[in-house]
């Protein structure tokens, strides 16, 4: 065979194994997308009220990044913060062989110092609704935050049609600093950081004021002034058109709900999975959620239409966000001629379940291992520990070293982890329903050591607090990986009697975040598959400050050649003076 055939051949071949032997695909090869940012304290005002806030770019919120499934993100982040550290943690991105580029300080990476630079380079593998995040400290709750929206793979199709997209990133904001925050948590007396301040729909807000004063008597109507930074925000659409909305929330504190006068919501996608299309009036969405929803602008087409967020799980004392859905050619100044729905008592529970329990997955999603190798259940507590307040998973509450984990596990440093290891359950005996009858707790690490390649069940279970009468919401991220939501209880859970009965294994959704409800019991499933080592926790900023958090390390024996960037510090810092990789 002539060479320069041959050459044409293999040339053709791997185009094939490349494309998975679907020309299709092969119109447009997965691209590299290049970002570079500079993170920094600024100016702002995001509910009108000037404030120093975390930006990105001289932006708040930051910079939308845009991809496909398949594309690789190169993000090269300066730190141009004065005085501490950061890190971004891109939320429900799984990081498949580059656990480094997770963005948890202590766990995946040491801090960015100021002034220095370090680049996150990762695939985006599936399409879906995500979003990223500071993870140093509470600096999510500063402002450092954006939207990730990744879209199928060229040649692919989503499984339902739509017009337009419309992108919904939700948040809550304080007037009060992170680092008074965190003081007011570490302090003795203990001091609480309160309801938030105001709602931000897309970093914009109105506080002491509404859109619609109006329709709500004893309300000052909003002036804005013409102050970009918390104008309204206007969604424009044209009539009977079909929009998406990406809805992502990352809330310091609050639960949501979201609602869009007179208009129905058909949700078809939970934390980057489809689900099983269902239509709602309106939706709950906790700190750590994304969601797709199709809504069809099917109205009088003459009106516009308020959009409203409010306050969910929590006795609100902020008021509701609202923003502004523009049917065209109307004005979007003209305000919509119907008050803006109403938000669901802040303790109707059973609204809550009502909702979440309608999330099952889409038909071909890949359903669950039937059985599980090992069950770890973890209880949720609110305890002291020296005349502070902590939140304690059975009985410890996790605290993170110096030294990431990522590269003491993978050096192999005998102080990474404690010799004594977390418990995998707790006491029967423990009541759920009354505050812990021996408040006090200690503080550990909280590592889960996995097997590579097994099934892992956890069931989280919540509990009263400290003060009677009292069990809070409490949404769980997982860090690289989607689970499976194999199902929720009342009361405290049972344990192997009638366990296995109470699991959905038949079309149980896909998710990376789960909410827990007061004195209530979460299950999930997922396989160990992804070396490196993994934040498990409670996604409200202060509860995750206060301890409430685990661990899950995998297989870091097979994770490849780790950056020295990423763990030059701490213990690591010193054993790599000696080498020049991990």
């Amino acid at each position: 065979m002539p060479a320069m055939r041959f050459s044409l051949l293999l040339c053709v071949c791997c185009a094939l194994m490349a494309c998975g032997g679907l020309l299709p695909k092969c119109a447009e090869a997965a691209k590299a997308r290049h970002f570079k940012w500079e993170v920094s304290n600024m100016f702002w005002s995001p509910d009108c009220e000037e404030k120093v806030l975390i930006g990105i770019n001289g932006q708040f919120p930051g910079p939308t990044i845009r991809a496909k499934a398949g594309d690789t993100i190169v993000v090269e982040l300066k730190n141009a913060l004065h005085t501490e550290g950061v890190v971004i943690h891109w939320h429900g991105i799984r990081q498949v062989g580059t656990p480094w580029a997770d963005g948890t300080a202590s766990i995946s990476q040491c801090a960015i110092n100021p002034e220095e630079t370090f680049t996150y380079r990762f695939v985006v593998d599936k399409p879906g609704t995500y979003f990223y995040h500071g993870h140093y400290g509470m600096q999510r709750a500063a402002g450092l935050y954006g939207s990730l929206v990744v879209d199928v793979a060229d040649g692919e199709e989503e499984p339902f049609e739509y017009d337009g997209e419309l992108n919904l990133l939700l948040s809550d904001w304080y007037h009060e600093s992170i680092y008074t925050q965190m003081v007011g948590l570490s302090s003795k007396p203990f001091r609480w950081i309160g309801e938030p301040q105001s709602l931000l729909i897309n970093g914009r807000g109105q506080f002491n004021c509404s859109l619609a004063a109006a329709h709500t008597p004893g309300t000052k109507q909003c002036a804005t002034g013409g102050n970009r930074h918390c104008a309204p925000v206007v969604f424009p659409v044209l009539p009977n058109k079909t929009y998406r909305l990406r809805i992502a929330s990352t809330t310091s504190l609050a639960s949501l709900n979201l609602a869009v006068g007179n208009h129905k919501l058909m949700v078809v996608e939970a934390d980057g999975n489809y689900v099983d299309p269902f239509v709602v009036d309106d939706i709950d969405i906790y700190s750590g959620d994304s969601y797709s929803v199709l809504l069809t602008t099917d109205q009088n087409p003459s009106s516009n239409y308020w959009v409203s967020v409010g306050v969910r799980g929590r006795q609100p004392n902020t008021a509701p966000a609202l923003a502004v859905l523009n049917y065209r050619p109307n004005r979007a100044s003209r305000p919509p001629a119907l008050a803006p729905p109403a938000t669901p008592a802040w303790n109707d529970y059973a609204h809550s379940k009502a909702f979440t329990y309608r999330i099952l997955a889409r038909a071909g999603t890949p359903p669950p291992p039937g059985t599980s190798n090992r069950r770890i259940e973890l209880l949720n507590t609110q305890n002291r520990m020296d005349g502070h307040i902590k939140w304690s998973i059975n009985n410890v509450s996790m605290v993170l070293p110096a030294t990431p984990y990522l590269g003491s596990l993978k050096m192999g440093l005998k102080s990474a982890l404690a010799a004594a290891r977390p418990a995998d359950t707790f006491g029967r005996g423990y009541d759920v329903t009354r505050p812990p009858a021996n408040p006090n707790t200690t503080v550990g690490d909280n590592v889960y050591v996995l097997e590579h390649n097994t099934t892992v069940d956890v069931v989280l279970q919540n509990a009263n607090a400290l003060a009677n009468n009292v069990s809070e919401v409490h949404p769980w991220h997982l860090h690289g990986h989607d689970f499976w939501v194999l199902g929720y209880g009342d009361g405290a859970f049972p344990g192997d009697a009638g366990y296995a009965a109470r699991l959905n294994l038949k079309n149980p959704p896909l998710r990376n975040t789960a909410v827990i409800f007061p004195y209530g019991w979460t299950a999930i499933r997922f396989v160990a598959d992804n070396p490196g080592v993994w934040a498990f926790h409670c996604h409200i900023e202060p509860h995750l400050h206060m301890g409430m958090g685990v661990i899950f390390a995998e297989a870091v024996d097979r994770v490849g050649e780790v950056p020295k960037a990423a763990v030059s510090c701490g213990a690591t810092a010193t054993a790599l003076m000696a080498d020049d990789h991990v």
